[in-house]
């Protein structure tokens, strides 16, 4: 029987017409509906939340670029370990090497002030990893982060090039609805994409027919804890960016017969439960510049180790790329105890280290979230509970639940490791390495945190969403997270080309093909 609460996918009576629907206003959105504009299509972003920029917001803000294609597909088949097909690289590389012009002639739009970088290469140091660059927007005249996005909260430059991207879709004209989130894909009897159900913002549902295609541009799983327990075994991980991605581009593709690729991955690190009890989003440790392994050691001070509830660490606590792949050492299930030893992990730091700088690095874009600023030295984290002081070492092992021997140990091996500059244990960076010796130490729970997930709809080269026999599915396309390339490494500003190069490239795949109505 039909799903009462589900509108009928077959319907045939629609309340308005456009060419293309764009379900998602991050930097994938906005770039397929400017894209389907100037190509001369009638177009229409839907957005789930009152407020735009979704995690695009929440961005450093760094675009890769590159003008050595070969050398950076190179990199992107290594650091994809076979996950995604060569040809579908390929078209995210060429976009990468436009990527410059276009942004930009959108910067002239609002007269923003461009900055490009080619000192930052990839992670990794697989062939081609200095082939990549970056471009930014430095500076956005007379733009006001808390006036224009008060609920924003991140990275700088993230909301600089969002504002690019959004004075665009208005220079434009292009209408943009808040809070009417996507609900069904509609089709005909031959599973051909012919619109897509909203629900507006009074909760009424609405048909609205895409003659040339449909543009799901709606980003992950990050705030699905149901969808996290089916594909990853890591658990509970919060999200740190927003609680709105509930992984409904996914559901709406797999309605139609999508395949699905990369739902493991998630671009994530450890972090801390937010102060307010009631907030579903996580807070990332700060964030310290990467480092790429057997190069030169770029890393900086770490203000502190990670140890597990028997009071010994258990990992190297300053990944490559700790964004993204700092959850990934959490992962450890032991069937003996059917437990998650180090779930939660313990941050210490002593009463040096802490004041060095935040150990937490609030990033999000929630409509439903005020932003904070977490204090410079700490302290108002150790009054509203986020940290705990310990004067002594038993006090210390009190708070983590191990053996005051088991955790002197591990401090001692700590502060020897230092004064030698050499982690045998975990081979952490030597210019990471703070000494731990003063009381009160600081201590805090930290937990799994995700960013951004990878998975989602597989797709090809052209951003049409296939089926389980690699069979597109007329006139559904992606953009951006949603089915993201990246199936095993990610590369920093990674994504937001992506967002860039697919939104581009479905727009212009949807605009040509022949309207069906």
């Amino acid at each position: 029987m039909p799903d009462p609460q589900q509108p009928d996918r077959y319907t045939t009576n629609f309340d308005e017409m456009y060419d293309v629907i764009v379900a998602g206003f991050g930097f994938a959105g906005g770039a397929a509906a400017i894209e389907t504009a100037d190509q001369g299509g009638k177009v229409l972003i839907v957005e789930k939340s009152s407020i735009p920029g979704g995690i695009s917001m929440c961005a450093g803000g760094g675009v890769r670029i590159t003008n050595k294609p070969e050398e950076t597909l190179a990199y992107l088949k290594a650091t994809n370990n076979g996950t995604t097909p060569d040809d579908t690289l390929e078209a995210l590389v060429n976009g990468m090497t436009e990527i410059e012009d276009y942004i930009r002639k959108l910067a002239e739009t609002n007269n923003a002030e461009v900055l490009v970088r080619t000192d930052k290469p990839a992670n990794y140091p697989f062939p081609g990893h200095a082939s990549l660059g970056y471009i930014e927007i430095d500076n956005v005249p007379g733009f006001d982060l808390a006036k224009t996005y008060p609920r924003a909260q991140g990275l700088r430059r993230g909301p600089n090039l969002f504002k690019v991207v959004h004075d665009n879709v208005d220079a434009r004209g292009i209408e943009v609805r808040y809070s009417t989130p996507a609900v069904r894909l509609i089709t005909n009897e031959y599973n051909e994409v012919r619109g897509l159900w909203v629900r507006n913002t009074d909760g009424e549902l609405k048909a609205l027919g895409a003659e040339r295609g449909v543009i799901l541009a709606c980003g992950g799983f990050e705030a699905d804890p149901e969808m996290q327990s089916q594909h990853w075994q890591l658990r509970p991980v919060r999200p740190v960016s927003t609680t709105f991605n509930t992984g409904d581009g996914i559901r709406m593709a797999q309605d139609v017969g999508a395949d699905l690729w990369h739902m493991w991955h998630l671009h994530g690190s450890y972090g801390f439960k937010h102060p307010d009890p009631n907030c579903k989003l996580g807070i990332r440790v700060k964030h310290l510049p990467g480092w790429v392994p057997t190069m030169e050691d770029t890393s900086v001070a770490m203000s502190w180790i990670l140890v597990n509830r028997d009071g010994r660490r258990f990992m190297n606590e300053y990944h490559p790329y700790l964004q993204d792949t700092g959850a990934r050492p959490l992962d450890a299930y032991d069937p003996e105890s059917q437990s998650f030893p180090h779930i939660p992990a313990y941050l210490i730091a002593d009463d040096e280290s802490r004041k060095m700088y935040p150990l937490g690095g609030p990033v999000s874009n929630d409509a439903n979230v005020e932003p904070f600023t977490w204090s410079a030295d700490n302290s108002e984290e150790i009054k509203n509970g986020t940290l705990k002081q310990a004067n002594t070492l038993e006090e210390l092992a009190r708070i983590v639940g191990c053996n005051p021997a088991d955790l002197k140990q591990t401090l001692d091996n700590w502060n020897a490791a230092c004064d030698a500059g050499d982690d045998q244990s975990f081979n952490r960076p030597a210019n990471s390495m703070v000494p731990l010796k003063t009381s009160p130490y600081v201590v805090g729970e930290v937990w799994p945190v995700v960013s951004n997930t990878q998975g989602g709809p597989r797709h090809d080269a052209k951003q049409r969403i296939l089926n389980s026999f690699n069979e597109p599915i007329s006139r559904l396309f992606e953009a951006g997270e949603l089915g993201s390339v990246f199936g095993f490494l990610y590369v920093g500003g990674g994504n937001l080309a992506e967002c860039f190069v697919t939104g581009r490239i479905a727009a212009r795949e949807a605009m040509a093909l022949e309207p069906w109505a």
